[in-house]
């Protein structure tokens, strides 16, 4: 629990029934318990993957150093007694205070190292660094949850059901059975289909899997695996491979059962909602994240608000305020709350409270947060009703060193760690902050939530740019105005809850009033991801994380000489508004980007491709969507495109569609354009279904077709039926690669070829069916720049800038090196998003050039200009005009032909004289 420091009872005295309350008295804050709590953490954290001789002799040590320490204190102690000297007094508490870290460490320490040996016991391990095939009869620990998707390469990864349990009983292939109580980690996925539409679909687990409760017993059969880490907590990862219902040994307990129906209840009551707040209140009221869709999710993230979905500690606070009413007036007779209008005594309220707290953790789950704010609650709880003073600091502290010695694990834990430092923000920093905003003529209810917000994200910044290389620009002001929503939400959310399993009805009804500010908090979310400046990129690890720490306490500093100007205020402000708006005149001034006359932008989203084509003023023609939503949408946004008026897919690979709902989000798309071949079925079903759910039509690219969009015209010169393409039984194309659309764009004088993923097969069979097709200004290579690729097409095109869209340190070894020499040797010029970020084609042919806007660096690359009036050997007349290649005798860029063809000689890659490049074993 938070609250703020105790209030002096303005009358003097208290009435007897509910305790005396005790004075107010400032002074500094008692951290005492807060280095035997520090000092038992770091001892787990460490012991947990350390040898357990060298963690034995360590608690030895620590254990003789904390008797000799106390042996220490009790001389010094009875010299002070004696009268001879003060000062060995004040020694001898230190000492004691010393001894007591010593032993806290070692007593965390041999926790930890007795809960990892409990890891490493048992024949479980062993097998599973063999990966072995076991039967094993398993103990749900968790609730099942379901991991999103994710895109590896041009398939999307299917979805498995992950959840912790214990292995009571394996059956090893050496025929023995063994009974052990071995933690594991629990992967479940469907059997992938063979045949029919579903087979190019990703499967997800059976649904009978999601509902499993803790304390259900099953029998699996399961292939083993070691842990990522050695230090983990699990002995092992078992992959289950799942086509029908688990195979249920035991049922759950009767108390998890009545947790699972509270549960089950809230989700039903929430049925009738609006899709955010059907998926947000019972994740604000009991963790259950299940429905949250993933570009929701993603928003809480960039806000900041994530912790409203992980159960914090506030969610307990909320109720136990409605119990106790303000904590530091809970023994006083001018105490409010539930308790004081039932007539219900101090013990009598702290006992409703404990099991309020107990129950909390069952409905919502242990996890850290969860864990951290009941036991704060319950050592407040205990206060209150042996009527002692209380003190939250050393609550926490005393919280922090109970749930280390009981879960060492937690000390490995960042949600434990985020937890404790922002509630111990809340205890120290907030109350002064408060202050000195009151001092400042601030309201004083503004000015404790916007000390809270602030104190908070300043010292839990650090640990979330440990984990996502990002920092926030935006979560004070999203928590400040979510924080309106949370407690109406909470409350009525549980009394849903609660009303559930006996009053379906009422239950809805709740649930309805609760859906009003469940939908603002959504609001406020998706409002503030939205903003170009929401998030910045950081450097990622404990170094960035130190980095932003010493920054932090660097601005704090200059922080409080700010905030005696006014005027130094305002433009602090202005100045953090400008950031987070980023409005593009200024942008543009500022860092050089976007240029104000791009044509083409190649986006950085990954190991996909993204491709922006300018078409006026907000208005643009989008190519492909790359693998990850908000990617896609972060470069839309910084481009400041509105308005798409059509966005070609040019195949159904997830690298390439995965990014829609990021195009979609926040703009007006016309139609959606995609290939011919609805390939893989599972993705061109995804892209069919998003585009509908946003109302957009989807259209089918036609060979020969041509548009215009403002300075933009283009044609559709592949896909198209082609003898020379084997048949994929019930298509004409080999593959979804060899049906990309290729599209030929000319805009302000220049000509770019967009070739999709188009591999040599489709590649010869474009130039067969265009045999017009000549040199170009910009190339945006085929596949990622793979090894693949048609020679004969590199010598029509010779393009003066190429354009690479790959991720960076990718598997694939994209770009591969051989085709970046072969671009390089005829004079190409080639830029590659993995190692130059978003790119920017800007220029006319008399002079092209290319503006580098990514994560490195912003600079210009100039090209050679193209020689008007000079002549030309590379397939141009004078001025840049495209003539048709002479392809009778291969006229067309001989000369550059030839320098292309002794690079790649020299790199080891034979071209023979037509269209042939063997590349290893792999011959086109």
């Amino acid at each position: 629990m938070t609250s703020t420091p105790e209030d002096e009872n303005p009358a003097g005295r208290a009435d007897p029934s509910y305790g005396r309350a005790d004075a107010h008295r400032d002074g500094p804050a008692d951290l005492r318990l807060v280095g035997p709590a520090g000092a038992a953490w770091a001892a787990a954290a460490a012991a947990l993957g350390a040898p357990g001789g060298m963690v034995a002799a360590g608690c030895a040590m620590a254990v003789a150093l904390a008797a000799l320490a106390l042996w220490r204190a009790r001389a010094k102690g009875g010299r002070a007694a004696r009268g001879y000297d003060s000062a060995p007094g004040r020694s001898a508490g230190a000492l004691v205070a010393l001894a007591a870290v010593l032993l806290c460490a070692a007593a965390g320490a041999a926790s930890a190292a007795l809960h990892a040996a409990d890891v490493r016991r048992g024949p479980l391990p062993t097998w599973a660094h063999r990966y072995a095939r076991l039967t094993v009869e398993l103990e749900v620990t968790d609730d099942p949850r379901v991991t999103r998707p994710k895109v590896h390469g041009s398939e999307r990864m299917p979805s498995a059901l992950v959840f912790t349990a214990e292995a009571v009983r394996i059956a090893t292939p050496d025929g023995r059975v063994t009974t052990a109580r071995t933690p594991v980690l629990a992967v479940v996925q469907q059997r992938a289909a063979k045949h029919g539409k579903a087979a190019g679909e990703p499967p997800s687990p059976p649904p009978e899997w999601r509902g499993l409760l803790p304390s259900t017993r099953i029998r699996v059969v399961a292939r083993a695996a070691p842990p990522l880490a050695a230090a983990d907590r699990t002995a092992a990862v078992l992959r289950v491979t799942a086509d029908g219902p688990p195979n249920e040994v035991a049922p759950p307990s009767a108390l998890q059962r009545l947790a699972g129906s509270l549960r089950t209840g809230l989700r039903r009551a929430t049925d009738g909602l609006t899709p955010d707040a059907r998926a947000l209140l019972p994740g604000l009221v009991v963790g259950d994240v299940s429905r949250v869709p993933p570009d929701l999710d993603d928003a809480f993230s960039t806000t900041d608000l994530t912790h409203l979905l992980a159960v914090s500690g506030s969610n307990l606070t909320i109720v136990l305020a409605l119990l106790i009413g303000p904590p530091h007036l809970a023994a006083r007779a001018e105490r409010r709350g539930l308790a004081r209008r039932l007539g219900l005594s101090l013990r009598g309220t702290a006992l409703v409270g404990g099991a309020l707290a107990l129950g909390f953790v069952v409905v919502c789950r242990p996890d850290p947060s969860v864990l951290r704010a009941a036991a704060c609650g319950l050592i407040t709880l205990l206060a209150i009703g042996t009527g002692r003073r209380r003190s939250l600091l050393p609550a926490l502290a005393a919280a922090v060193l109970l749930l280390v010695l009981y879960d060492p694990w937690l000390a490995r834990r960042y949600g434990f760690l985020l937890s404790v430092l922002a509630t111990g923000a809340l205890l120290l920093l907030a109350p002064r902050w408060s202050a000195a905003l009151q001092r400042r003529r601030v309201p004083p209810r503004l000015a404790e939530v916007v000390a809270a917000a602030a104190a908070a994200q300043a010292v839990c910044a650090p640990v979330v740019a440990v984990l996502a290389a990002r920092v926030g620009l935006i979560g004070v002001p999203c928590n400040l105005l979510a924080e309106l929503a949370v407690a109406p939400a909470t409350i009525l959310g549980f009394a849903a809850l609660a009303a559930a399993p006996v009053a379906l009805p009422v239950a809805k009804a709740l649930a309805w009033c609760a859906g009003w500010p469940a939908e603002w908090i959504a609001a406020v979310a998706r409002t503030g991801a939205e903003l170009p400046g929401a998030e910045v990129g950081w450097p990622g690890g404990w170094v960035g994380g130190l980095m932003l720490a010493v920054t932090t306490v660097v601005l704090l500093a200059v922080g409080r000489r700010v905030l005696r100007r006014r005027w130094l205020c305002a433009l602090s402000a202005l100045a953090l508004v400008l950031a987070v708006c980023r409005p593009a005149p200024l942008t543009r001034v500022l860092t050089g980007w976007p240029p104000p006359d791009w044509r083409v932008v190649a986006c950085d989203v990954g190991q996909g491709d993204g491709l922006v084509l300018a078409a006026g003023d907000g208005t643009a023609l989008v190519v492909d969507a790359g693998p990850e939503p908000r990617a896609i949408d972060r470069c839309l946004t910084g481009l400041g495109i509105h308005r798409i008026p059509l966005l070609i897919l040019t195949h159904f690979h997830a690298d390439h569609v995965d990014g829609l709902p990021g195009v979609l989000r926040g703009r007006s798309v016309g139609a959606v354009e995609t290939t011919t071949l609805q390939e893989p079925y599972g993705q061109a079903k995804f892209v069919r279904e998003a585009a509908a759910g946003a109302g957009v039509p989807v259209l089918r690219a036609a060979p020969g077709e041509r548009r215009h969009l403002g300075p933009l015209t283009w044609e559709v010169l592949w896909p198209g039926a082609s003898p020379w393409l084997p048949s994929a039984g019930d298509g004409e194309f080999s593959g979804p690669n060899d049906a990309s659309v290729a599209v030929l764009v000319r805009t302000g004088g220049l000509t770019v070829l967009l070739l999709g993923d188009l591999e040599p097969p489709a590649q010869q069979a474009l130039l067969a069916a265009h045999p017009e097709l000549a040199a170009v200004d910009v190339l945006k290579v085929a596949h990622h720049g793979s090894a693949y690729q048609d020679p004969e097409l590199m010598r029509r095109l010779i393009p003066r800038l190429a354009l690479i869209s790959c991720g960076a340190g990718n598997p694939y070894g994209h770009p591969a090196p051989r085709t970046v020499a072969a671009l390089r040797a005829g004079g190409t010029r080639v830029l590659r998003t993995d190692t130059d970020g978003a790119i920017a084609v800007v220029g006319t042919p008399d002079r092209l050039s290319a503006v580098v806007g990514g994560r490195r660096s912003r600079r210009r690359l100039a090209t050679r200009p193209t020689g008007r009036g000079s002549g030309r050997s590379d397939g141009r007349e004078p001025g840049g005009a495209l003539r048709p290649c002479d392809t009778r005798d291969g006229s067309c860029g001989t000369r550059r032909f030839v320098r292309i063809r002794r690079h790649v000689r020299h790199a080891g890659v034979r071209v023979a004289p037509r269209a042939t490049l063997r590349v290893g074993s792999r011959a086109t």
